[in-house]
C-alpha cells in the first residue's frame, strides 16, 4: 500500500494511492497514520478495509497539498555520514559505528511545502535521504528480527544548516531542526511495495541541476543493521522514523561550497518512493 495524508496543514486527512494511481480519501477507515495506527495492527487493518472499500471511496481532487506521509512521529533519529562517498567529501572518515543524532519533529513539513531559510542563515544545504518507518515497537532486537519492525519506506529531505550544525558548538540537532527542515512523503510505502530496498537510485537537483545522483547500495550500515542498532539504545515507538543518511553532492561537499538561497527550487526522489519539489523562502520575523 502507499499511505499519504493531504489537507491544509494541521488538519490533514488520510489517504491511499491505488494501484490504477488514483488518490482515495481513506478517511473512512476513521483513523490517521499515527503512533496508535501503527501499533496497533493498523497496517493489516487498513489493508482488509482498502479491499472493502477503496473502489468506492471519495477521489481526493488534483492539486490539494500533500501533507507529511505520516502523522508527526515521537521521534525523527538521522544516522550521519552513512555514504562513504559523502563521508570523504567532508574530509572524514567513515564511521565504525553509526553516528546518531535527532531532528527535532517540529521541523515535520509536508513533501511539496516551500521551505524557509532560517534567521541569520548563510549555510543552507539539502540531503536526500531514505526513510524507515517503524511499525511495531522495538527494543534489543537482532539483525534478524529488524524487518518485522519496519512499517515501510518514504522520501526524506534532511536540510541543514551548516553553520549552526557546525559553527555554534554543541551537536548537530541545532543545524538539522529549522521549522520546514524536513518534508516527508510523498507517500509511505508499505515493505511489500518495495522489492529491494538496498538498490534503490536517490537523486536530488536544485534548479534544474543534478547535484546528488547516487544510490542505497552504497549505505554503510544497511537498514536492518540500523533498526537493531538503535533499538540497542532506545525504544523505537510505532511510527518512529529513521532518516538512513545521503550520497555525495550535498552543498557543504562542493568546491567552493554552494548554499541555497531565497527562490531557489529543489527537486529530488528516490526510485519507487516518489519526489518531492521544494522552493526555498526567505524568513519572515
Amino acid at each position: 500500500m502507499k499511505l499519504i495524508r493531504f489537507g491544509e496543514t494541521g488538519a490533514e486527512r488520510p489517504g491511499l494511492i491505488l494501484t490504477d494511481g488514483r488518490m482515495v480519501d481513506a478517511s473512512g477507515f476513521g483513523e490517521d497514520w499515527n503512533e496508535a495506527f501503527f501499533g496497533n495492527d493498523g497496517l493489516a487493518r487498513l489493508a482488509a478495509w482498502a479491499g472493502a472499500n477503496a473502489s468506492t471511496a471519495p477521489s481526493i481532487p488534483a492539486g490539494v497539498r500533500l501533507g507529511p506521509a505520516i502523522a508527526r512521529p515521537s521521534k525523527l533519529i538521522c544516522i550521519g555520514l552513512n555514504f562513504k562517498d559523502h563521508a570523504e567529501e567532508t574530509g572524514q572518515q567513515a564511521p565504525a559505528e553509526p553516528i546518531i543524532f535527532s531532528k527535532a519533529t517540529s521541523a515535520w513539513s509536508g513533501p511539496n511545502d516551500d521551505v524557509t531559510i532560517p534567521r541569520g542563515s548563510q549555510k543552507t544545504d539539502w540531503e536526500v535521504e531514505l526513510a524507515v518507518v517503524i511499525g511495531k515497537r522495538a527494543s534489543y532486537v537482532s539483525e534478524a528480527e529488524a524487518t518485522r519492525h519496519i512499517a515501510g519506506y518514504a522520501l526524506h529531505n534532511d536540510y541543514s544548516e551548516r553553520a549552526f550544525q557546525t559553527e555554534r558548538g554543541g551537536q548537530w540537532v541545532k543545524g538539522k531542526s529549522c521549522d520546514t527542515f524536513a518534508p516527508f512523503g510523498p507517500f509511505l510505502a508499505t515493505q511489500d511495495e518495495i522489492a529491494d530496498v538496498d538498490h534503490l537510485r536517490m537523486w536530488l537537483k536544485v534548479n534544474g541541476v543534478m547535484k546528488q545522483d547516487g544510490t542505497t547500495s552504497n549505505l554503510i550500515f544497511k537498514v536492518p543493521f540500523l533498526v537493531s542498532y538503535l533499538s540497542q539504545f532506545m525504544s523505537l515507538l510505532p511510527g518512529d522514523v529513521i532518516s538512513t543518511g545521503t550520497p555525495a553532492g550535498v552543498g557543504l561537499g562542493f568546491k567552493p561550497p554552494q548554499f541555497l538561497q531565497p527562490g531557489d527550487v529543489v527537486e529530488l526522489g528516490i526510485e519507487g518512493l516518489g519526489e518531492q519539489r521544494q522552493v526555498l523562502r526567505a524568513w519572515q520575523g
